[in-house]
């Protein structure tokens, strides 16, 4: 029998103020069963980041045709792709082709070795941006995942607040690559 996905559910108080957008966001996530929990926090902040009416999740994991995160405008073209972990060249060069704006958000201990062995590949994609969330900020993300979350996130001059509660998360991402 297939595992099934683990549902989850955040609602967050947005307000970022580096791009003058506020807003309350009802969201569910669905965990696939190889999805890490690092993975799955690292998926909603994004969102957080990048919010925007359009913002959908994709099948990500489960689709190599859909990215993780993508924004789709109303004539169906796709405005930005997002895309998480330390991807292939391959799958880079395919959301570049189809997207007008690209974002590869990396995590995990092993970021400095792939970003040295891919970096020059991937510096020839002008759409994409490439950003590094570091192992201890990932891990103290997982930490705050329950089944239902609330969240008050405050994002200004790049740096995300993210409170839960009596706990508050300083979340920043180091810039590999800026669109060119």
């Amino acid at each position: 029998m297939a595992l099934k996905a683990t549902i989850y559910k955040a609602n967050i108080e947005l307000a970022d103020m580096d791009r003058n957008y506020y807003d309350s966001l009802q969201l569910t996530l669905a965990q696939h069963p190889s999805e890490t929990p690092q993975r799955l926090m690292v998926r909603l902040i994004c969102y957080v980041l990048n919010a925007h009416p359009d913002l959908q999740f994709g099948k990500g994991v489960s689709d190599e045709d859909e990215a993780a995160l993508w924004q789709i405008n109303y004539s169906d073209e796709i405005a930005l792709w997002i895309e998480l972990g330390q991807i292939d060249e391959k799958r880079i060069k395919k959301a570049c082709n189809k997207a007008e704006q690209v974002k590869l958000y990396c995590y995990g201990s092993s970021v400095e070795t792939w970003w040295s062995q891919s970096q020059s590949a991937l510096s020839k994609y002008s759409k994409l941006s490439v950003e590094q969330f570091e192992p201890s900020t990932t891990d103290a993300l997982a930490k705050l995942l329950t089944r239902t979350m609330e969240f008050q996130c405050s994002i200004q001059d790049g740096q995300l607040w993210l409170s839960c509660g009596d706990q508050s998360l300083l979340i920043e991402t180091k810039k590999l690559q800026l669109v060119g």
